[in-house]
């Protein structure tokens, strides 16, 4: 298996990391943005991101050319409140001015199969995302893409999958694959606390965990504080 390799940026505090990864998705967003007409983003779930995404709220951009898509999803009702595009929304996308049309979400509620299946046909005619935004789990997880199952990180595969069978509830999920979140010019990982450490500790020895699959054409940008880097990030 093809291996990433890491940049890190390790700060003391959390609050030091979500504070310098905003400050780069901005930078990413403003290069973006003087190059084309639009920038293309897709976000991390779960609770990691939440406070990133706050301050997200305060960028000075053209909200107006951000395009948004989610890495995956787990399938409950539109609306639920354990939905990650229920916690975007209410943390920072229904703060900003992204016109609607521009928040591409899982239609998660339709089931894993149809869902994948729908959210495939949306990303058919997307090119290459300019950031991908990722979480890591203390089992080595990201996205919806789990130990034990596939990842879809092969040439060729899907860029979206129907996840069964997740050993966290709900069990069904719909996750992008490896391969199409490393398609992007910039990805991103966000690690916080002590938690993490061992998962990035196994990410850096290169052992085959579902985060470790993620290989983008640049180096995969590792964002964490003290406690989930520990040692391993200065050696």
């Amino acid at each position: 298996m093809a291996r990433a390799a890491l940049r890190w940026h390790v700060c003391e505090r959390p609050e030091e990391v979500l504070a310098a990864l905003a400050g780069e998705i901005a930078a990413q967003a403003r290069a973006a943005l003087a190059a084309r007409s639009r920038y293309l983003v897709v976000l991390a779930g779960g609770e990691t991101p939440r406070a990133l995404y706050a301050l997200l709220r305060d960028l000075e951009t053209d909200w107006s050319r951000w395009e948004i898509y989610f890495g995956d999803e787990r399938c409950l009702p539109a609306g639920h409140a354990e939905r990650n595009d229920v916690m975007a929304t209410e943390t920072w996308l229904g703060h900003v001015p992204i016109p609607p049309e521009h928040i591409h979400v899982i239609p998660a509620e339709l089931g894993a199969d149809a869902a994948a299946e729908r959210y495939a046909a949306v990303l058919a005619s997307v090119g290459r995302f300019d950031t991908t935004l990722l979480g890591i789990g203390e089992d080595g997880h990201t996205a919806s893409l789990f130990p034990g199952q596939p990842a879809g990180a092969e040439v060729g595969s899907p860029d979206v999958l129907a996840v069964h069978g997740a050993p966290k509830p709900p069990s069904e999920r719909v996750s992008l694959s490896a391969r199409r979140l490393a398609a992007a010019a910039h990805v991103e990982m966000l690690a916080l606390g002590a938690a993490k450490r061992d998962a990035l500790r196994r990410l850096r020895a290169g052992e085959p965990i579902p985060a470790a699959q993620i290989v983008p054409g640049t180096a995969l940008g590792i964002w964490a504080d003290a406690a989930a880097a520990g040692s391993d990030a200065l050696d």
